[in-house]
Formats: C-alpha cells, sequence, structure tokens
C-alpha cells in the first residue's frame, strides 16, 4: 500500500514538473516575428552576423551576434516589444 502511494506521489511530481517546465517553451502568441527581431537586431551599429539563437525559459530570446571588431555582443529581447532588457 505504501509503495503505491510512493508511485503515485512520484508520477504527480513528474507530470507537474513536465508541464511547468513546458508552460514557456514557446514564444507569446502576441509576440513579434522572430524575423523582424532579427532585422532589427541587423541594423544595429558594426553588426557582422548572428551566432545564436535562443528561447529562453525566462521567456526572452537569447541573442548573441559579433560586431566588426570581432567583440561579441549578448541580448535579451523581449518578444512582444521587440526591445533588448
Amino acid at each position: 500500500m505504501l509503495r503505491i502511494a510512493v508511485l503515485l506521489a512520484l508520477i504527480a511530481i513528474s507530470s507537474a514538473a513536465e508541464a511547468q517546465a513546458t508552460s514557456i517553451s514557446a514564444p507569446p502568441p502576441n509576440g513579434k516575428k522572430l524575423t523582424e527581431i532579427l532585422a532589427k537586431v541587423e541594423g544595429r551599429d558594426k553588426f557582422k552576423f548572428i551566432s545564436e539563437v535562443d528561447w529562453s525559459q525566462t521567456g526572452f530570446y537569447d541573442i548573441f551576434y559579433c560586431v566588426t571588431d570581432n567583440a561579441k555582443v549578448e541580448l535579451h529581447i523581449d518578444p512582444v516589444s521587440g526591445d533588448a532588457k
């Protein structure tokens, strides 16, 4: 009986953790298109190329790009406003 209760508790915890992990898995539906955000990044001064784009679980795009002097820049972009935070 105790084994069944423990097993059910573990299943419940696992399901809750999985639901929480997927609750912010995609940009919001009212957000700007990623292509619009990337075009704005490409228009920045001394822009050279984008090296990486990630969707963070905190609700921002993490965009890494290089500039003409080979420095690497990291931006955290709000998906709704398109502005760097």
